[in-house]
């Protein structure tokens, strides 16, 4: 349901519209790539957001994939079937915004004709009223394009037959096919439009005519991301004295067996020889500590101490139990939107971590030594975790987790080194309503 202060507004004089991101470029240019990671990050801050791609919708309409001669631009069974697609697609980008539930939709398809470009504006601007944004990948270089088809199109279901030589040449055609039709974006001829062009992965970058919050995040963000291979890896400090105690929050010092691992850390770092490696720690003392060994250059982030309990530092929880039931039952409602009082929300925190993102995407190989919460949201930005799994993603003491980017997503390692450690992780409760049941049973009200 709209709340009625919505439908009361004339979408065309408010600020808060939903937004399309269109993608435009010939094939192998990443377009993909870049509608996934733009929703994994808008999704990440909060921002309900959905890829909408058009060669699923074209295999659904078409039986099987014969060959490149479906996309010459003279095949006219061919191309009223891509038209359709285009159209089917837009309607559902149409929906799903209207509906309420989506505030940012990415069309990820080629968008290649400036009459393309103009009737998903009519669309979207005249028709329904949306903020309209193109971004465009432009990249000029063979060697990009080779790499990312061997990569990618190789495991598309279009080549499920076909060797990688087959698969080269065939969508090289298919290149051919676009190119033939192909305009870029021109701030000249398409001055009415909002629009960004990014070339060769990021060499170079084009805004015009940006407008508002979400456009400029967007820009932001995309002018950050690279290709360039790396590896992150997240720990957190070695065990601790309040670990040992069972306490949250503070700034203690690392217990025997957190110094055992501080020293494990390091050995192991030592033996992967990272090109480059960069170590990021919290200000706090058990981070510091944990990183003293590893011989590589060193930053400290403020943005990276833990989540801040507020009037819960340096308790237990069963003690937080006891001296403040309501919060704590009130965090196991809700525990990624809950703040501790006078502290912080797993909500505040990923938004005090996105400077930290922004330069993790434009950093080489990073090793990140931080804090549970942290690194929850860390991790849960770089596997696509929704807010309801974030606050009890398993990050334990002493283990290593090991992410190397991928094509459209990340692949996970978990290193665990042998040094035994308590286990701080408490899971999700499996009886909801906590707090509905204390009520009633203060109450003696019925259950409904």
């Amino acid at each position: 349901m709209k709340p009625n202060n919505w439908l009361m507004c004339e979408r065309a004089n408010c600020v808060n519209k939903p937004h399309v991101i269109a993608m435009v470029g010939l094939p192998a240019r990443g377009k993909t790539y870049i509608s996934k990671k733009l929703c994994r990050y808008l999704n990440w801050i909060g921002i309900n957001t959905k890829v909408f791609n058009l060669g699923e919708y074209r295999r659904h309409a078409t039986t099987a994939y014969q060959c490149h001669e479906f996309f010459r631009p003279d095949n006219i069974k061919a191309m009223a079937i891509r038209t359709q697609c285009a159209m089917d697609a837009l309607k559902d980008v149409c929906q799903w915004l209207e509906s309420g539930d989506g505030e940012v939709a990415v069309f990820d398809a080629t968008n290649s004709t400036i009459e393309r470009r103009q009737l998903i504006r009519d669309i979207v601007v005249e028709k329904m009223g949306f903020k309209l944004f193109f971004v465009e990948s432009v990249c000029n270089d063979p060697e990009i394009v080779e790499q990312n088809i061997m990569e990618v199109k190789v495991s598309s279901p279009d080549y499920t037959n076909m060797n990688k030589e087959e698969v080269l040449a065939d969508f090289m055609l298919r290149i051919e096919h676009y190119r033939e039709k192909y305009q870029p974006l021109d701030e000249n001829q398409e001055s009415d439009l909002s629009f960004m062009k990014i070339y060769n992965t990021g060499e170079k970058v084009l805004v015009h005519k940006h407008e508002g919050h979400i456009q400029s995040r967007i820009v932001y963000y995309l002018m950050n991301i690279h290709i360039v291979p790396r590896t992150i890896y997240l720990t957190r400090h070695g065990e601790s004295v309040m670990n040992l105690e069972g306490k949250i929050g503070g700034d203690s010092e690392l217990s025997v067996r957190g110094w055992e691992y501080a020293k494990a850390l390091a050995n192991y770092i030592t033996g992967q020889d990272i090109q480059g490696l960069r170590v990021w720690t919290s200000w706090l003392k058990r981070t510091i500590q944990t990183a003293s060994d590893v011989n590589v250059p060193q930053e400290r982030w403020k943005a990276l101490n833990e989540i801040d309990a507020g009037i819960c530092e340096e308790m237990s929880y069963e003690e937080i139990a006891e001296k403040y039931p309501t919060d704590f039952a009130a965090r196991d409602q809700n525990k990624f939107s809950y703040r501790y009082p006078r502290g912080e929300s797993y909500e505040d925190l990923v938004a005090r971590l996105e400077p930290v993102i922004m330069e993790l995407e434009r950093q080489g190989n990073v090793l990140v030594v931080s804090h549970q919460a942290v690194l929850r949201c860390l991790f849960a930005y770089f596997l696509d975790k929704s807010a309801d799994e974030l606050p009890y993603l398993q990050v334990p003491l002493h283990t290593i987790i090991k992410l190397t980017p991928v094509a459209y997503g990340c692949k996970v390692e978990h290193i665990r080194l042998p040094i035994d450690a308590v286990n701080t992780h408490r899971p999700k409760p499996k009886i909801p309503g906590y707090l509905e049941e204390q009520f009633r049973r203060k109450e003696k009200l019925p259950r409904t």
